[in-house]
């Protein structure tokens, strides 16, 4: 467990030098995006509802949107019905009149595509449905995020459970800095490697199974 105030001093005993704050937390943030790029893990997924309106093929990304994990159109009846991602030359080929306002062209979505940016925020992003709604409906999005960095926090889910990956993407970036010694950069970053890859075991291994559909974890016998 290690919070930003201990990583900060982490950081400088270890390359035995002085950083400015923004310098220290420059090195924490790319190592954070990298970390996050890299392991799919359940703390980076984040849940949303939203509403869509008869006529209108577009539903605005919250403005944390990296990337879907699924899209589902919820019905009066409670029941989900899961949207399957196109791209949008297939929505609109599949559906050419996306803003029409016959009311028989229009449906309950099946169909999503990222569309670009918001046309009131060109830094945020929208979908585009097909059919066009027919009426107003409930969805509920699941999707990939950054959280909040540490460096803002004080805390987060990965100081507490798995500092070395955090430590060690740190490095990294804080002796690059100091463009110090190849056979430095080198360590560091092998010392980085191996904390992912017991990271990436938590996240996409352990975290996607359970005993009953998976059985216990076994190591393999020779």
């Amino acid at each position: 467990m290690m919070t930003y105030v201990q990583l900060k001093t982490n950081i400088q005993d270890i390359v035995e030098n002085t950083f400015t704050d923004d310098q220290l937390a420059m090195f924490v943030q790319q190592a954070e995006q990298k970390i996050y790029n890299s392991v799919q893990l359940s703390s980076l997924r984040s849940n949303q509802t939203g509403s869509l309106s008869a006529g209108n093929p577009y539903l605005s990304c919250p403005s944390d949107f990296l990337s879907v994990y699924s899209l589902a159109v919820v019905k009066a009846n409670g029941e989900y019905q899961y949207l399957l991602n196109k791209d949008v030359n297939f929505i609109r080929e599949a559906y050419p009149n996306p803003g029409t306002s016959t009311v028989s062209a229009r449906g309950l979505p099946k169909h999503y595509a990222i569309f670009g940016p918001a046309t009131v925020d060109s830094n945020e992003l929208t979908f585009i449905l097909g059919p066009t709604p027919d009426a107003a409906y409930t969805v509920e999005l699941h999707y990939y995020y950054y959280p909040e960095s540490i460096t803002v926090t004080g805390t987060t889910w990965l100081g507490d459970n798995f500092d070395s990956a955090l430590l060690n993407g740190s490095l990294i970036e804080a002796i690059r800095f100091m463009k110090g010694e190849e056979s430095m950069v080198k360590l560091y970053s092998d010392m980085f490697g191996q904390s992912l890859i017991l990271l990436k075991q938590l996240g996409d291994g352990k975290q996607r199974m359970d005993a009953y559909r998976d059985g216990q974890v076994r190591y393999p016998v020779k």
